[in-house]
């Protein structure tokens, strides 16, 4: 019995002492973490960095040396994840999470690296073979920037800039994703699932392709199918454009007034898209004489 109790409080020690070993206190880091999310055309593009500070240091040419691979933040690697295959800088890179390099050359010049590898801590165990993107970048000169930042400007419908800043150095790598091939998919697949009584997604996806002159024919089809569902204002108006775009202006003229007389039945949803039917039917009524 003596020596079952000895047995049990020795484990009870070891135990206790495991838990104190492994406990951890949350507190503030020098380099605290960061995440930073956009959308671009179809794209979903996320960078998980540590964010450290200038702290009155020189960080170009000095704590970032020229001439070496830098992480591009603090502590662990900088992951960049890609939802499609994207250009950057007009280089073509596949889907996929990376890790996120810098190899500044000079005041003027500086490389961006993408490694397969996301488990690195720093530059610890990095292998140049598993290299998937090499890209040359001039940095600009900004104001003062005390702690480093990634983030996104200029996005438009297929592109966008992600840039980074610090100190008083920025790059801005141009991003540009491929977003035909992806919304057509979206389409034919959205169109399967369709129920028998959805009119507005076959007119959502006819009026897509209303600014691709290649896909008229189509998008034709589409909003003769939304139409034979349910008749609206909304796939009338579409319809006219389609007519409108190849110059047939009597009979865009004669769907913008079906539409207008429509809309008056639904004003709630109606009212956004007023002013640019009514106007359109003025121009369209004139062009048809």
């Amino acid at each position: 019995m003596k020596r079952y109790l000895l047995s049990l409080l020795f484990l009870l020690y070891i135990l206790s002492t495991c838990n104190i070993a492994s406990a951890q206190v949350r507190l503030p880091q020098p380099s605290p973490a960061a995440e930073i999310k956009q959308t671009i055309g179809l794209t979903d593009i996320s960078i998980r960095y540590h964010a450290p500070g200038v702290k009155g240091r020189k960080i170009f040419g000095g704590l970032v040396p020229y001439g070496k691979l830098w992480r591009a933040g603090a502590n662990e690697a900088t992951l960049i994840t890609f939802t499609d295959e994207l250009f950057l800088n007009h280089e073509r890179v596949p889907a996929g999470t990376y890790s996120f390099f810098i190899l500044p050359e000079s005041d003027s010049v500086w490389n961006v690296v993408l490694n397969r590898d996301t488990t690195l801590w720093g530059l610890e165990g990095y292998d140049e073979l598993q290299d998937v993107a090499y890209v040359r970048v001039n940095p600009k000169k900004v104001p003062h920037h005390e702690t480093m930042q990634f983030s996104f400007s200029d996005i438009g419908m297929n592109t966008g800039y992600l840039n980074l800043t610090w100190e008083t150095s920025q790059i801005s790598l141009r991003i540009e994703t491929e977003i035909e091939k992806k919304a057509l998919a979206n389409i034919e697949e959205a169109l399967k699932k369709a129920a028998p009584d959805d009119w507005y997604i076959w007119a959502q996806c006819a009026d897509y392709m209303v600014a691709r002159k290649e896909l008229h024919q189509k998008a034709l089809e589409l909003i003769n199918k939304s139409i034979s569902i349910k008749e609206t204002f909304f796939n009338n108006w579409v319809k006219a454009k389609l007519y409108a775009l190849n110059k047939e202006y009597e009979m865009a003229a004669d769907l913008t007034a079906k539409a207008i007389k429509l809309g008056k039945e639904e004003p709630e949803s109606y009212q956004t898209y007023a002013q640019d039917i009514e106007n359109a039917y003025n121009s369209w009524k004139k062009r048809k004489m």
